[in-house]
């Protein structure tokens, strides 16, 4: 029993200094600059893709969350240059790699196949923007830059409260699709089988 009670108050005391270590990191600073950057990214990954959704989205609700996207995102893209122009922070031009593969994977889609993997891509770029967003406006240093970001965010969390029924829905509605398909394999997978007999 003292065995016991002494590894469990080693065990609790060895985790103290992890606990504060990761409170400390949690509360450090951000870079500014990598924010700009990360942010000036995802706008412009984010325009790109809503512009894809706006031509090839069959659901009426994505195609205009799409558009809004586009309109909205042009905007904070804009006034995120500005802020970082006055700083000589350097920002892309174009949208990285991994968002181009992103818009072309999504491009070779259409119908419901579409609507489904690109909500799903929205949903979890709107997540990152979120989180990108806050760690800026709780730890920036440079004030403009985190001010920017608190005004932003609000905003940001809004477009992903709009995509989450959309995405949810799609789901729903492809997860119901794909159980009749096996519903219906396995009724005439049984047919064939009696008529067989």
């Amino acid at each position: 029993m003292i065995r016991t009670l002494t590894l469990t108050a080693l065990a609790t005391l060895l985790a103290l200094p992890a606990a504060v270590a990761q409170e400390t990191a949690a509360a450090a600073p951000v870079n500014d600059s990598l924010f700009a950057a990360a942010a000036s990214d995802s706008g412009l990954a984010e325009v790109g893709l809503s512009q894809l959704g706006v031509q090839k989205a069959s659901n009426a609700e994505l195609k205009k969350f799409s558009q809004q996207m586009v309109d909205e995102h042009n905007r904070l893209n804009q006034t995120l240059t500005t802020l970082a122009t006055r700083r000589g922070i350097p920002l892309a031009r174009a949208i990285d790699v991994r968002a181009q593969f992103c818009t072309q994977s999504l491009a070779g889609l259409s119908g419901e196949q579409f609507d489904h993997c690109y909500a799903k891509a929205q949903l979890l770029a709107h997540k990152e923007a979120v989180a990108t967003f806050e760690a800026e406006a709780e730890r920036g240093r440079d004030p403009e830059l985190k001010a920017f970001a608190a005004k932003e965010l609000p905003r940001i969390k809004e477009h992903l409260k709009m995509i989450e029924p959309i995405a949810s829905k799609l789901e729903k509605d492809r997860d119901g699709g794909s159980k009749d398909r096996d519903r219906d394999s396995k009724d005439r997978d049984g047919g064939s089988r009696d008529s067989k007999r």
